[in-house]
């Protein structure tokens, strides 16, 4: 009996508290919160600092391995048109995507166009490890390849000629006079032929934005590598001893 009143009452006060926090409808009336900080007032919690520790230790053994080596560092405003660390990102899509893309569809890859604002670091002189590699590439993009026919990239190539920032290429050479009017356009080593389609390497982040961020405006195809850029960039790094990349006359402006 005493068992049963316990129960009772039990069940009376949780029906009582449940009833007090809504309202008379039944439902929820008011969520509070706040914000907690997290600095260097938080003390670290040994027991899960000592469990994660050979895990933090092996990331960093591995992301701080050497790779290859810089002989100078490569910037992204050495150059007025295109810039060494622009250049080393695009040349390495194209020679890590080229392969790939050859593989799968039987293809040549015609020329790369990545964005100045996804190249997110330079790369210092001295030892090139995967760290310097996620710093470049932070972000989980793919190298996609788009077919487009000679009009779209006609309005790629304008774009390119208009823009403010030096976006990499590679494959292609664009040459504007001092008033950015465009002179010529070399693909592959031969002049562009508005008549026939291309096939272009870039991020998949460019092709979702697509116009909304001056990219690519008609698309005829995209085929995916399932390569992400970061591990283009860490395969490349492997398989180089030294790291090469200058600022040279792919994107050129004339003076006269």
């Amino acid at each position: 009996m005493i068992d049963l009143k316990f129960k009772q009452i039990v069940a009376i006060v949780t029906f009582c508290f449940l009833f007090s926090c809504k309202n008379t409808t039944g439902e929820l009336s008011e969520i509070q919160g706040k914000q907690i900080p997290i600095d260097a007032s938080i003390k670290e919690n040994d027991s899960i600092s000592e469990f994660i520790s050979p895990y933090r230790n092996r990331i960093n053994e591995v992301l701080d391995s050497t790779l290859a080596y810089a002989p100078k560092p490569f910037l992204l405003d050495d150059g007025k048109r295109n810039t060494s660390m622009g250049n080393l990102m695009a040349d390495i899509v194209f020679e890590e995507t080229a392969p790939i893309f050859k593989g799968r569809t039987g293809k040549e890859l015609d020329f790369v166009v990545l964005n100045y604002g996804g190249v997110r670091s330079i790369i210092s002189a001295g030892n090139v490890s995967a760290r310097n590699a996620y710093e470049v590439m932070p972000f989980e993009n793919y190298i996609v390849v788009v077919e487009l026919n000679g009009s779209a990239v006609r309005k790629l190539i304008d774009f390119l000629t208009k823009a403010t920032r030096k976006h990499p290429i590679s494959g292609i050479q664009i040459v504007v006079d001092k008033s950015s009017g465009l002179e010529s356009v070399d693909i592959q080593g031969k002049p562009f032929d508005e008549t026939r389609n291309y096939y272009v390497a870039t991020s998949d982040y460019l092709v979702q934005g697509g116009p909304s961020i001056g990219f690519f405006n008609e698309m005829i195809s995209v085929t995916d590598t399932d390569y992400l850029l970061r591990n283009a960039i860490i395969d490349h790094f492997r398989k180089v001893d030294t790291l090469k990349a200058v600022v040279d006359d792919r994107f050129i402006q004339l003076d006269q």
